[in-house]
C-alpha cells in the first residue's frame, strides 16, 4: 500500500520556513515496528539522535533566498538511529543560511526496544554479525526512502523555488550507505544531479561500479576512522575516475567517524566550507548573501 505525501506541521525558526513532511513509500510485509518513532539524547554518543523510524519524512529546511540549489541529508546512526543534530539540522541550518534549500530525511530504520543506541552499541562489543543481519532487510527500505525524497523534491521544486537539476544527495556512514544505495539504483525521474557521501558505511553496502552517467561527486572521510571506512571512500571516489568522471576527494588525516558537525579543532571541522566550495566551482551553487 502507498502512503500519500501528507503536510504535517509548518512554522517557523531562527528565520527558516520549515515543514514536515510524510513523502511516499511501499510498506514492508518483512519488517515491523513495535515501538514508536521516539527522539531522545543517547548518552552513549552525547547528542540528540531518532530511533524506530518507520515512516519516512522530510523536514524542510526553506530559505528566505532560495539560489534554486536543494540537498537531501540522511544522518547516520548505523540504520539502528538517526544523529539527527550534527549529522542533519545542524547541517540544513548551516546550507539554508547560505541559500541551499534542505531536506532532514528521516529515512526507516532497524526496530528496536526503547535504546537503539544502546542495542547496536552492545552488539557491536559482543556479535557485531548480528548487526549486519539486522540492516540487511531494512537497507532496501532506507535507500527507497531515499530515491522517493529526491523524487518528493524534484515533483515540488517549482514550489520551493528550486531548480529540478540541482538536487544533490548528502549522507553520513549509514546515510552514507544509503547516498551509494542511490547512486547505484536510481531512474530518470529520481536520478540526483550530485551526491556527497561523508565517511560512507561500505562495509554494510560494498562498493559497486559507477552507474552509467555518475552524478557528480565529492567524497569526505578521515584516514583515522576508527571503522576503518578510509578505504572504501577511496574506492568509492576511484570508481568515478574510472567510469571517466571528475569527482572530489577530502581525506582528512584526522577525524575519526561521526565528526559531523562537531568541532574538534581539526581542519575535518571545515569540511562543510569545502563542499560549499566544491558546490560553486562544479555550477552546482550560486553565492547569495548570509541569511
Amino acid at each position: 500500500m502507498k502512503k500519500i505525501s501528507l503536510l504535517l506541521l509548518a512554522y517557523i525558526q531562527v528565520g527558516i520556513a520549515q515543514e514536515f513532511i510524510e513523502i511516499p513509500y511501499e510498506e514492508s510485509a518483512n519488517v515491523t515496528w513495535a515501538h514508536e518513532e521516539k527522539q531522545y539524547f543517547s548518552e552513549v554518543w552525547k547528542t540528540d539522535v531518532v530511533t524506530n523510524v518507520s515512516v519516512p519524512t522530510l523536514q524542510v529546511f526553506q530559505p528566505k533566498n532560495p539560489n534554486g540549489t536543494s540537498v537531501i541529508i540522511a544522518p547516520g546512526g548505523g540504520l539502528y538511529a538517526l544523529s539527527i543534530v550534527s549529522e542533519g539540522r545542524s547541517v540544513a541550518k548551516w546550507l539554508s543560511e547560505r541559500g541551499i534549500t534542505a531536506f532532514v530525511l528521516k529515512y526507516r530504520l532497524v526496530p528496536t526496544e526503547e535504546d537503539g543506541v544502546q542495542e547496536i552499541t552492545e552488539e557491536g562489543a559482543k556479535n557485531p554479525s548480528r548487526i549486519i543481519e539486522r540492516v540487511a532487510p531494512v537497507m532496501p527500505l532506507s535507500i527507497a526512502d531515499g530515491l522517493s525524497a529526491i523524487s518528493y523534491v524534484r515533483e515540488n521544486a517549482e514550489k520551493y523555488k528550486l531548480d529540478p537539476n540541482k538536487i544533490g544527495f548528502m549522507g553520513f556512514s549509514a546515510g552514507g550507505a544509503v547516498t551509494m544505495g542511490v547512486a547505484y539504483n536510481y531512474t530518470e525521474n529520481n536520478r540526483p544531479n550530485f551526491l556527497v557521501p561523508v565517511y560512507a558505511w561500505t562495509s554494510a553496502y560494498p562498493v559497486q561500479e559507477a552507474p552509467k552517467n555518475p552524478p557528480k561527486m565529492l567524497v569526505v572521510c578521515a584516514t583515522d576512522d576508527p571503522l576503518g571506512l578510509a578505504p572504501g571512500s577511496i574506492e568509492i571516489y576511484n570508481s568515478w575516475v574510472n567510469a571517466g568522471k571528475l569527482p572530489e576527494l577530502h581525506m582528512y588525516a584526522k577525524g575519526g567517524h561521526g565528526f559531523g558537525m562537531i568541532k574538534q579543532g581539526l581542519p575535518s571541522d571545515n569540511w562543510i566550507q569545502r563542499f560549499y566550495d566544491w558546490s560553486v566551482a562544479e555550477g552546482i551553487t550560486s553565492i547569495t548573501k548570509s541569511e
